[in-house]
């Protein structure tokens, strides 16, 4: 892409609206072939701004999901046991009598399990996500520096893979805990904050055609509302759009308090913020 201009237009035609700094981000982390570390709260697009750039591209997204304990077999191969054992019976069976030659079959590329990385060194081109690394244990973190610097892994009993084209990388984080300052410094930052009610809205009119204008706009002034309360989980983008969509289902084109009520789960998944909105929704809704 030749510039913020175009990576914003591309990303809009995918349904993803950008700002200026976003797009300016990307534009980097293409030209620049580093990885963007994408932090905030749960909800504000982070995962699917790596979806929609895939899509903008034309390439394959694969994604790394971290969790607690995840290592570096999980993320990035591991050997096929089951199917080496069954070739080893099999030439067992046959009469195989050359250890060294057995030995050499068995680790084999076709009984090598690429993980989510070792695909993305291989693909090109491909978009790796490595999706909530605020999950992950600052050993992963540590195997994570020179994956991300060199853009490739030795195997021992096959050699060095190296990606012909480096992947697109995004880092997301919730910011659960701190990630270690060694990452973030090969990384390009972005934060993303929630949009404003007319980021928002434009957001909701693009992912949810079908949904009314003014259904629309309320849910949006609502969310933005419960934003400013002292919620447990304030909710994303993601949860005003599950809750438009939720009302729509229901034949609704604008908004009442019962609907509101009745629809929360769309929205809120904590029960204390559920008990605090059921008094805010009637106010709410006179400004809506």
């Amino acid at each position: 892409m030749n510039g913020p201009e175009e990576v914003r237009a591309r990303l809009e035609e995918t349904g993803y609206l950008v700002d200026d700094g976003l797009a300016v981000a990307c534009f980097l982390a293409l030209r620049l072939h580093r990885p963007l570390f994408c932090e905030g709260d749960a909800g504000v697009g982070k995962t699917a701004l790596a979806a929609a750039l895939a899509e903008a591209l034309g390439a394959p997204l694969i994604r790394l999901q971290c969790h607690e304990g995840i290592d570096a077999s999980q993320a990035l191969y591991d050997w096929d046991f089951p199917r080496q054992l069954l070739h080893l019976r099999a030439a067992e069976a046959a009469g195989a009598v050359d250890a060294d030659r057995l030995e050499g079959e068995l680790y084999d590329r076709r009984f090598l399990i690429a993980r989510p990385l070792l695909r993305a060194l291989e693909t090109c081109p491909s978009v790796l996500l490595i999706d909530e690394i605020d999950r992950a244990d600052d050993e992963f973190e540590a195997f994570l520096l020179e994956l991300l610097s060199e853009f490739s892994v030795t195997i021992p009993e096959l050699g060095t893979v190296r990606a012909q084209v480096p992947p697109v990388v995004f880092l997301t984080s919730n910011r659960t805990r701190e990630v270690h300052d060694a990452l973030k410094r090969r990384c390009l930052y972005h934060w993303f904050d929630h949009p404003d009610f007319a980021r928002e809205l434009a957001i909701v009119r693009r992912r949810l055609p079908g949904v009314s204008q003014r259904l629309a706009e309320q849910v949006t002034a609502l969310v933005q509302t419960l934003r400013s309360e002292d919620l447990l989980k304030p909710p994303g983008v993601a949860e005003t759009i599950d809750w438009a969509e939720a009302l729509d289902a229901l034949g609704a084109s604008e908004v009442d308090a019962e609907l509101a009520v009745a629809t929360l789960g769309s929205v809120l998944k904590y029960r204390e913020d559920a008990e605090r909105a059921r008094g805010l929704l009637p106010a709410a809704l006179q400004g809506a």
